[in-house]
């Protein structure tokens, strides 16, 4: 319980680390994520002497492009994510993680076969309507929303079908996006426009940037095998729930009524949702 409450809870305070590493703008931040979460999930998966027989069974020619996919689907939502950030729109991503499991349950349906019950249906249903309300009049801001539910869900399915461990799962595609991340470097030093040892204090900023994308989820990793579906159910909120009060306390961001609507209709989705969960998780003991 105390490593799934800390992994939602860094990922709830992301939003307060990267206007610190202002002036960098997104996609230098993001490459420096990438190349240090590499670093920093290795040394773990080195520290707890985590296997390594999976990857044989990972890298196949038929799972191979399935990491790839989930590599550029995570690449995009961190980027995404960070932009929206420090370009005041913390509400905005944070609606996109609270319509994400309720996106899930579609996906499910859509891309596994699985039925959807009563309750993910009227959950779905009813956060649609809220999407629907808020796009009425703030369709400037609900593409971040859209895009991170959209490629966080997406990244979730391909990961399904990959069957990677959390830990080595990571490993693999911050290794197949570091490259990119390099060459990003290397052009922005030769460039002369890098921040990146010009002042230490943004410089170890940006290596605990990787250092906590790496840390919730080995928390994560630790407390969802052994937590029941309904505690983990609850918790996903907690993060976004976080994130949504960041907005409109210490971003200072504006919620028009309209807004607030479409919110409280995805609210009441994501609470028949948690319903059902708990209905699940009760009928499993």
């Amino acid at each position: 319980m105390v490593a799934g409450v800390a992994a939602y809870v860094i990922w709830g305070f992301f939003p307060l680390l990267f206007p610190l590493l202002k002036p960098a703008d997104a996609l230098e931040i993001l490459a420096h994520r990438i190349v240090w979460s590499l670093v920093a999930v290795g040394l773990t998966m080195l520290v707890i002497r985590h296997p390594w027989g999976w990857l044989r069974d990972v890298m196949t020619r038929e799972r191979a492009p399935r990491v790839v996919a989930a590599a550029l689907l995570i690449g995009v939502n961190w980027f995404v994510f960070i932009w929206a950030v420090n370009s005041d729109h913390v509400v905005e991503a944070s609606l996109g993680y609270f319509i994400n499991p309720l996106l899930n349950i579609f996906l499910g349906v859509l891309l596994f076969g699985e039925r959807m019950s009563r309750e993910g249906l009227t959950g779905t249903l009813l956060a649609a309507a809220g999407v629907a309300v808020i796009a009425w009049e703030n369709w400037a801001g609900l593409w971040v929303s859209l895009v991170l539910a959209l490629t966080f869900g997406l990244y979730g399915a391909v990961k399904k079908r990959a069957s990677a461990p959390p830990l080595g799962g990571l490993f693999l595609e911050s290794g197949i996006l570091t490259p990119l991340a390099v060459a990003y470097w290397a052009w922005l030093a030769a460039s002369g426009v890098s921040h990146f040892g010009t002042e230490a204090r943004l410089s170890w900023l940006l290596v605990l940037a990787g250092i906590l994308t790496a840390m919730p989820l080995w928390l994560f990793a630790i407390a969802a095998p052994r937590l029941p579906l309904g505690v983990v159910g609850i918790l996903q909120y907690l993060g976004p729930t976080i994130q949504f009060a960041l907005g409109i306390t210490v971003f200072g961001q504006h919620v028009s009524a309209s807004y607030w609507a479409g919110l409280v209709l995805v609210w009441l989705g994501s609470a028949v949702y948690l319903r059902s969960v708990f209905a699940r998780s009760r009928g499993a003991r």
